[in-house]
């Protein structure tokens, strides 16, 4: 497993990343999380990922018990959460300082945790000052119950707001953001971020690398029963991934078969690949629902070197 630098930070992070996001809580319960996640450490994954507003908390407390079951040291891991939904009271959402003070504490809780070495700020709140976030944040940090912070889904605009307030009153500034990233979902990554990877030394944690499976083929032939397409809640995902929208996109992806074969991979293990090959992108964040899939994205780490500049050409003609 390649490990990479979190930014401009010293934390190295596994290239190939494994997220609770829909997931555990919802479509897999503690065992089989624990045949992931294992499945994944011993690939060489250090870094695991989860939010206070998965499973409405319970994606924690199964990430939780599984570290705890499998023994491991906590020096070797790398343990995100993100808070934003807490829960339905008036300063349950959101980034206030009392939601983001009350917020970790009961994250760590539910992840039987001291600390936890990434928080995100899951996405911008208008109706908090970004200096009050900043500040909340850095409370935190001095209190150590998380080492590095960062956002996911925030504009470049409100990360330069956040880090110029950082250094204008000498605290810790954002060090990494966590945005959606994959073939077909780019421009916030190649475009708008550009001017921040050298400026604060931002670095990324991307999140849907295979476009919630899109990018596997699996719904090449529509929709599959069991995946979380399917569950409760989840229908604008089904109408992306089957609906009308999704048909060009299915059919760029047929061609991409041909491209994966020729490099002797899978779709999915092409598509991880293509996303690791942008040097800003510290780790891709991947879910599984069995300990196959976690096999499969682990051997997307050769094929990175197998994207030579024309192979890339190739792919950008195709889904461009």
């Amino acid at each position: 497993m390649e490990y990479r630098r979190l930014g401009r930070s010293g934390l190295k992070v596994s290239a190939l990343s494994l997220g609770a996001w829909v997931t555990y809580g919802a479509q897999v319960g503690e065992e089989t999380a624990y045949e992931c996640m294992t499945e994944a450490f011993d690939g060489g994954v250090n870094f695991f990922d989860n939010a206070e507003a998965y499973s409405s908390g319970r994606a924690e407390v199964v990430m939780g018990n599984v570290i705890r079951r499998a023994g491991w040291k906590r020096s070797d891991l790398v343990v995100s959460t993100k808070l934003f939904w807490g829960g339905k009271g008036p300063n349950d959402v959101g980034l206030s300082r009392k939601r983001i003070i009350e917020g970790i504490d009961r994250s760590l809780s539910r992840l039987q945790l001291e600390h936890v070495d990434l928080l995100f700020c899951h996405r911008p709140d208008p109706d908090t000052p970004i200096e009050e976030t900043v500040r909340a944040m850095n409370h935190v940090l001095a209190q150590g119950k998380a080492l590095y912070w960062g956002t996911s889904e925030w504009s470049a605009d409100q990360i330069a707001d956040a880090a110029a307030i950082a250094a204008r009153e000498h605290l810790i500034g954002p060090s990494m953001e966590q945005p959606q990233y994959h073939l077909f979902h780019r421009d916030r990554v190649e475009r708008e971020y550009a001017k921040l990877y050298e400026r604060i030394g931002l670095g990324l944690t991307i999140w849907s690398p295979l476009a919630s499976g899109l990018l596997t083929g699996k719904y090449d032939h529509g929709d599959v029963p069991g995946t979380r397409a399917s569950l409760p809640g989840m229908e604008w995902l089904r109408e992306e991934l089957v609906g009308a929208a999704a048909r060009p996109k299915i059919e760029r992806v047929k061609k991409l078969k041909a491209v994966a074969d020729r490099l002797g991979c899978t779709r999915a293990q092409l598509a991880l690949a293509w996303c690791l090959k942008n040097p800003h992108v510290s780790s891709a964040i991947t879910g599984a629902t069995r300990r196959e899939q976690v096999k499969e994205n682990l051997g997307a780490m050769p094929v990175v070197e197998r994207l030579t500049p024309d192979v890339m050409r190739e792919i950008e003609r195709i889904v461009a």
